[in-house]
């Protein structure tokens, strides 16, 4: 499973739709709107690379409220939960 962190900075007038917009996007499994340099962070787990790619480039810069993104791509994941079979669910595809 690839897990990425996208930095979102949006047009302050559109942050309430574009954080409903990406929740519904296939593979961002959580949204937060948040304060300080970035107005929302998206949480994506896909199965492989080519999904990520296809996600970001395609799918949410097409996204009307977004004006630039940063993806951070996680190597490990540390967490007292088992992110790994909890996110897994529905993957198989």
């Amino acid at each position: 499973m690839v897990t990425a962190i996208v930095l979102i900075n949006a047009k302050r007038d559109k942050i309430p739709e574009t954080t409903q917009a990406l929740v519904k996007l296939e593979g961002i499994t959580e949204v937060y709107s948040v304060a300080g340099s970035y107005d929302i962070v998206a949480i994506i787990r896909v199965k492989e690379n080519d999904a990520l790619a296809e996600l970001v480039t395609k799918k949410m810069l097409k996204l009307d409220g977004i004006e630039k993104t940063t993806t951070l791509i996680a190597f490990e994941v540390f967490s007292k939960f088992d992110l790994e079979r909890m996110f897994s669910l529905g993957l198989e595809k």
